[in-house]
């Protein structure tokens, strides 16, 4: 029998520290280097398995791999830590970053190579590729970390005449921002922003309609609604879902959304 101590609520000192233990958590499992206690410490890892996440065949490959990087946020809580690797890698012209449009905090990731070899493949036998060949060069190099450019940083300091930035708007590696200067963006996205922003709505709809606006991650995997929202099990979170409509049979896709 439990003897409780002067003072000690009675009822409390009677329930057997056996009842008081957490359970654990399924479903967990780390990825990248892992510190215990801390969770993955390597920033590039996560990002490289990350890439591996992104569903190539709903854009017929044409894409390059897209990272979100409020990804990396939900496994380094470390921001600092995060947003400095991101900026080395730059820095060092392996990764590029790109405001995505949608959102004002949705930034894209890219590794430069996957970048350069899409866009190359998309230029094959155009009468731009020229020109997408010379801006390439001076993007992808360790002075070039810009998400934006203006009219006089294109004509004054890359050396592009007017012609060729129109070139480069109609290839689609940039888009306008404002009068006299453009985004850097990725070519064909727009399929990927709209699948993306579909995807999103239909996950929060769920969350909205569910009590106190909570769904547990397995309950959304099983929902069966007008936009099914197929997750594969095998892959840890984060993860890319994608949202079809009419069935989990079809191919008619309704929308991708990336879960943290």
């Amino acid at each position: 029998m439990l003897i409780p101590l002067p003072g000690m609520n009675r009822k409390r000192a009677l329930i057997s520290d056996t009842f008081k233990v957490k359970k654990r958590r399924n479903g967990t499992e780390q990825f990248g280097v892992v510190c215990a206690g801390d969770g993955p410490k390597d920033i590039r890892s996560t990002l490289q398995y990350l890439m591996t996440l992104f569903p190539r065949k709903l854009f017929n490959d044409a894409l390059p791999q897209i990272v979100l990087k409020h990804q990396l946020y939900s496994i380094h809580h470390d921001k600092t830590s995060v947003d400095k690797e991101v900026n080395k890698m730059r820095e060092q012209a392996e990764l590029l970053m790109f405001q995505l449009g949608f959102d004002s905090e949705a930034y894209g990731l890219i590794f430069a190579s996957d970048f350069k070899a899409k866009v190359l493949a998309a230029e094959e036998g155009k009468g731009t590729r020229a020109t997408v060949e010379k801006f390439l060069e001076k993007l992808l190099t360790s002075s070039c970390t810009d998400l934006s450019f203006s009219k006089d940083k294109m004509i004054r300091e890359l050396l592009f005449t007017d012609s060729e930035i129109t070139q480069l708007v109609k290839s689609g590696l940039l888009t306008v921002r404002d009068a006299g200067s453009w985004w850097l963006s990725i070519p064909n996205s727009g399929k990927f922003a709209k699948y993306f922003i579909q995807g999103r709505k239909a996950v929060l709809a769920m969350v909205k309609k569910s009590k106190y606006s909570e769904v547990l991650q397995a309950e959304l995997e099983e929902r069966r609604t007008t936009s099914h929202c197929e997750i594969p099990h095998e892959i840890p979170r984060p993860r890319y879902c994608w949202c079809r409509s009419g069935g989990e049979h079809t191919d008619n896709f309704r929308g991708i959304v990336a879960i943290c």
